[in-house]
């Protein structure tokens, strides 16, 4: 389908205010960017009598949301996101792809571009914005892009495109993880029985043996659910079929003559082939008869098939003769010495965390229970490693983790316990290089130091749990053993972490340098690590972002959005109110409870970033919610590290997430000479906003409040009275107009 002003030869649609376009806007964090690029391209539109809709990405879902009749009537699209945004519904119309900074420095430019746009081709194929970034539409339908462009060039988009599709992968795999583990592991507490020839065994037909086979079902699916959003991260809807086919097959062993399966590395292994076979695929030229079938039946059908007997024929043989000669290899190891034994058990138990290496050495010491169990007690202190040891460094250095992280490490501090090492799973698919080596290191350390004591598991399962259950000899140095190596892990992790982040010039949640191209998946940043405004959905106190989507919950402006990742809790403001001037009172509206006049400012003194920071604590601090100044000076400036806070039109929203406030709290200043804060139109901060809330704060109301201060300080008039205001009582009143 074409446009009104059918673009298919080549002249630009009519300006004037009879044009209509569309537009979506979206950063990775989706907080103030978001809505301030969509209220500057409406103002721009206003301006010249163009009907424009914007649709906004922002952490608290998709909104003002463009129709299919929306689409159908308009003559042009932009597309300001640094994200990926679905293109295959405008095929047929002219569509203008930037950044989301571009939105806000220049709406009027992009709107008189746009009508010279390429026309999109549409179609499911075309799934994202990220590879037209600054040109248009891609037109080549390849599902998969890049938001880095500029100097790195086209191996630094590539290797963006890569991590995103990880990303998407571990994203969507989380759930899974962490139901599966934490069912199956209260199923074994709480209905699992030691035993010498089974491990802990569940009564079949008890109600704990059905509690535990729903466990198993989403253990069993978080391996093909990687491998499936993997490739439709990077070939779309027609690769999720054969990318969850592919990732079924590769942890079924018996399919390609193994005992086990190729686990989450096969399942990487997987998703990459089916996401670019497809991509592949759809660049061969069909006749417009067989086009309509191709994203639905024969993509799906070839590539699924292709990739299946390929992994089964090709790959999967490899697997099975390595898990054969791991075998054979620690049959032969085991007249040598009971350490080195034990560190190889534990090299290999931490490796792949259920994939062909780690069960292998399970198997090998599960064999050897009844003969000599000393053997499976090196198993048993290096299974719980890996989780432990991940799970204790989201707890140690929490900046590093975006909130879905941090949480997921939460599980897998309880899947250790119960001797799950899958509870690792996620950090490792997100951070092989990082994450693998950390795990190995901890994992032989403690396997070294079980063959060191003889310690001996008289069942076929690891972790805490079975030392609780009496299970094993030499409790003490069973313990000593595993948490030696849970901490060397955690050690090795943190510092791993923080040397890829220093490397990447990046000190961001959940990154290192792979992730150098792409804005910290977290913030989760607003999540995007959520608690900043990060990249890739991480930034501030942390990854995404993977962040999570808020759903807005009621009538909401046609676009609003967030600012910082943080989330707050409902606070109480009516005792508050009552101790309020008049005027501090009338300063509800949407920032009520969160701002007061205690923590609004006449003027800012300070004449630089740092110093204006420090100052915003110190007036934040009157409000009694602040346990730690400088800690949350701290956190501010971190975040600052990753990216700044200057919105443009003299605006600064510094931000943090952090335990040094006990409750939300908003901060207002204006400096009258203005303090370079590096906004994206080189304007110096005059009006200064200052957010803070604590780790455990999470709500969809602060959320929307962020995003209505973000479109209210696009309204001149708005900034004008907040600068022009004579008096506290002015400022108060201007403020309650927000909301």
């Amino acid at each position: 389908m074409t446009s009104p002003a059918d673009p298919r030869d080549g002249a630009a649609p009519p300006a004037g205010p009879g044009l209509k376009l569309l537009a979506v806007t979206a950063c990775p964090t989706g907080i103030a960017h978001t809505y301030m690029a969509a209220e500057k391209l409406t103002q721009a539109a206003q301006a010249r009598g163009i009907a424009m809709k914007v649709e906004t990405q922002g952490s608290i879902g998709a909104e003002n949301v463009l129709s299919d009749n929306d689409v159908s009537a308009a003559d042009g699209v932009i597309v300001a996101a640094d994200k990926d945004v679905d293109l295959s519904r405008f095929g047929g119309k002219r569509v203008l792809c930037v950044g989301v900074a571009e939105g806000i420095s220049d709406p009027d430019g992009l709107i008189d571009r746009v009508r010279a746009a390429p026309v999109h081709p549409g179609g499911a194929d075309s799934a994202a914005a990220g590879d037209a970034r600054g040109g248009g539409s891609t037109g080549d339908g390849s599902g998969g892009s890049a938001t880095a462009t500029g100097p790195a060039g086209a191996k630094g988009r590539e290797r963006s495109a890569g991590y995103k599709a990880l990303m998407n992968g571990v994203s969507y795999m989380i759930p899974f993880v962490v139901v599966g583990g934490l069912l199956i592991a209260v199923s074994l507490a709480l209905g699992g029985h030691p035993q010498a020839d089974g491990g802990l065994v569940i009564p079949d037909g008890s109600f704990w043996k059905h509690v535990n086979d729903i466990g198993v079902i989403g253990f069993t699916l978080m391996v093909p659910i990687l491998s499936g959003y993997i490739a439709y991260a990077i070939g779309d809807r027609p690769a999720l079929v054969p990318g969850m086919i592919g990732g079924w097959i590769a942890n079924t062993g018996e399919l390609y003559d193994s005992e086990s399966g190729a686990g989450f590395i096969g399942a990487i292994v997987t998703g990459f082939l089916a996401g670019y076979l497809v991509r592949w695929i759809k660049r061969i030229p069909v006749s417009r008869f067989v086009r309509p079938i191709m994203p639905i039946i024969v993509i799906p059908i070839v590539a699924t098939s292709a990739l299946g007997l390929f992994f089964i024929y090709v790959i999967g043989r490899p697997i099975s003769w390595v898990f054969e000669n791991l075998t054979d290899f620690l049959g032969g190891m085991t007249g040598t010495s009971a350490a080195l034994l034990g560190v190889v058990l534990g090299l290999m138990i931490a490796f792949d965390m259920g994939g062909p290496v780690n069960k292998t050495a399970f198997l090998f010491g599960a064999g050897l229970v009844s003969k000599s169990p000393e053997v499976m007690g090196m198993c048993a202190a290096a299974i719980p490693v890996p989780p432990l040891g991940q799970g204790l460094a989201t707890l140690l250095r929490r900046r590093f983790y975006s909130d879905q992280e941090r949480e997921t490490g939460l599980a897998a501090l309880f899947m250790g316990f119960f001797g799950i090492t899958e509870g690792a799973i996620p950090f490792a698919a997100a951070r092989p290089a990082t994450v693998i080596p950390a795990n190995m290191l901890g994992g032989a350390v403690a396997g070294g130091i079980a063959g060191l004591a003889s310690i001996g598991d008289n069942v076929p399962h690891g972790g805490p749990i079975v030392a609780v259950l009496g299970a094993v000899d030499g409790v003490a140095m069973f313990f000593v053993a595993l948490l030696t190596g849970a901490a060397v892990t955690a050690a090795a992790t943190v510092g791993l972490v923080t040397l890829g982040a220093r490397r990447s010039g990046q000190d961001a949640p959940g990154t290192d340098s792979a992730e150098q191209a792409v804005p910290a998946p977290a913030a989760v940043g607003a999540v995007g690590a959520v608690g900043a405004v990060g990249a890739d959905g991480r930034t501030g106190d942390g990854p995404e972002d993977t962040a999570r989507r808020m759903p807005a919950a009621g009538p909401t402006p046609a676009a609003p959005g967030t600012a910082a990742d943080p989330a707050p809790d409902s606070a109480a403001h009516s005792a508050r109110a009552a101790q309020q001037p008049p005027a501090a009172a009338e300063s509800s509206g949407a920032l009520s409870g969160y701002l007061s006049a205690e923590t609004v400012s006449e003027r800012l003194a300070a004449d630089g970033k740092e110093a204006g920071i420090r100052e915003m604590a110190e007036l934040l601090g009157r409000s009694g919610k602040v346990t730690d100044s400088e800690a949350l000076v701290r956190a501010a400036l971190a975040r600052e590290e990753q990216g700044t806070t200057g919105l443009g039109e003299e605006i600064a929203v510094p931000h943090a997430k952090t335990d040094a406030v006990s409750a939300p709290v908003v901060g207002f200043a204006r400096s009258a000479e203005g303090i370079e804060w590096g906004s994206l139109d080189g304007t110096r901060a005059r009006l200064v906003f200052m957010i803070a809330v604590p780790e455990a704060a999470a709500g969809d109301e602060h959320l929307r409040i962020l995003a209505l201060l973000s479109r209210k300080l696009m309204d001149p008039a708005f900034r004008t009275r907040l600068l022009e205001a004579p008096d506290k009582g002015a400022v108060l009143a201007a403020l309650a107009e927000i909301g």
